[in-house]
């Protein structure tokens, strides 16, 4: 059963630029995708490159990465703050071709304590008691 979720994105640069007082807050670019699919073999957050253009987001390096459809090569960009179910953290972006979906990672689950319940989807860690909880180790 495929399961999706919200996800809110804002361009990390600009919240720096912000905090410097170099940038104005109503200028940072941010994006909310509503059907973000959690993907659970993906590791990180994969955007299609016109989300990629959107959030004004900069290339850092390629790297090999290994799909369904073999090892490609991608590209690995600048931060966003990313928030789902109210908790947020930072993570750089992997490019998708554009007419693919938004990918959410196990990283972002392990970072933000979350787990896929197969009839509720995406929920805070019952483990925790709602609590969320880091790993140190």
């Amino acid at each position: 059963m495929e399961q999706t979720t919200r996800i809110e994105l804002t361009n990390q640069s600009d919240l720096v630029a912000v905090r410097l007082g170099v940038m104005n807050p109503d200028d940072v670019r941010r994006l909310t995708i509503e059907d973000a699919l959690v993907d659970t073999g993906a590791t990180g957050l994969c955007l299609p490159s016109p989300f990629i253009k959107q959030l004004g987001l900069t290339p850092i390096r390629s790297a090999h990465a290994q799909t369904a459809k073999g090892i490609v090569e991608r590209v690995i960009y600048s931060e966003v703050e990313y928030t789902v179910l109210e908790r947020s953290d930072t993570i750089r972006v992997t490019d998708l071709p554009e007419n693919m979906p938004v990918f959410v990672g196990h990283m972002i689950l392990e970072a933000l304590d979350l787990c896929v319940d197969m009839k509720k989807g995406l929920i805070h860690n019952p483990a925790h008691d709602g609590a969320w909880m880091i790993k140190i180790l």
